[in-house]
């Protein structure tokens, strides 16, 4: 059975007419301020995400290390990929080893995985550095992965002053169990930005807050948000196959 339900998946038109949907909501929100979209891919197959790159749309994230090492060999090289899934410290090298144009990990939640992060870009991506976001867990749910907020300055001073193949590039977070997450928990990952910038001598603005999906961008955006990460509201549910 294959992995994507081809024949759901929404015409290259309609992709067209989502996207330029989702720019024009962006654009609104933002009041001219650059604000980054992630289309957010998984579950799509790689010929629906080449309907958007045909487009001009570059920066796409998967949740999955098996899925985006499937892709990645079949779609452009330039294609800026970014992962926003739970990783786990074993899947370090599979997905450092298999996809060169890589260019971020948004959700590093602990010294030990920044650690084999760091490690991993000296022997799978011949030292070459490699952006990253810590996940902060603002809604405080269990289920949720994340670092909690009072531990994220302490996190950042450890990837800024000891993993020198990493850039930190700002903080993440989902939010709510349904992904339109109420104010504070905005509010919450500005505040953590903050005092990480205080903390490592930097100006707020130049940290990464990606914060929204497609339930909630448009408020995340007029939070303060830098980057969102839209998947539905650009190629419609998810299809999960049938478990065997």
């Amino acid at each position: 059975m294959s992995r994507y339900d081809i024949a759901s998946e929404p015409t290259a038109e309609h992709i067209k007419e989502n996207y330029e949907e989702v720019l024009a909501n962006i654009k609104e929100a933002s009041e001219g301020r650059p604000v980054q979209l992630v289309a957010v891919s998984k579950t799509k197959s790689p010929a629906c995400l080449k309907a958007l790159y045909d487009l001009g749309h570059r920066v796409f994230g998967e949740n999955y290390v098996q899925e985006l090492c499937e892709k990645a060999p079949e779609l452009p090289a330039d294609m800026e990929w970014r992962f926003i899934g739970h990783l786990q410290s074993n899947k370090v090298k599979e997905l450092l080893s298999t996809v060169p144009n890589l260019s971020c990990i948004e959700t590093v939640d602990s010294a030990k995985l920044s650690d084999k992060i760091n490690d991993g870009c000296e022997r799978y991506r011949e030292g070459r550095p490699i952006q990253v976001l810590i996940q902060v867990n603002t809604s405080g749910e269990e289920s949720k992965s994340g670092i909690e907020p009072a531990a994220v300055t302490e996190l950042a001073t450890h990837i800024h002053t000891k993993c020198d193949k990493l850039i930190l590039q700002g903080l993440m977070t989902i939010g709510m169990p349904d992904y339109s997450s109420k104010p504070e928990n905005f509010e919450c990952l500005v505040k953590c930005r903050e005092e990480v910038a205080k903390a490592l001598a930097l100006e707020p603005d130049t940290l990464q807050l990606s914060m929204g999906m497609s339930g909630d961008y448009v408020n995340a955006i007029k939070m303060g948000s830098t980057s969102v990460r839209v998947g539905s509201s650009l190629f419609g549910q998810r299809f999960y196959p049938p478990k065997k």
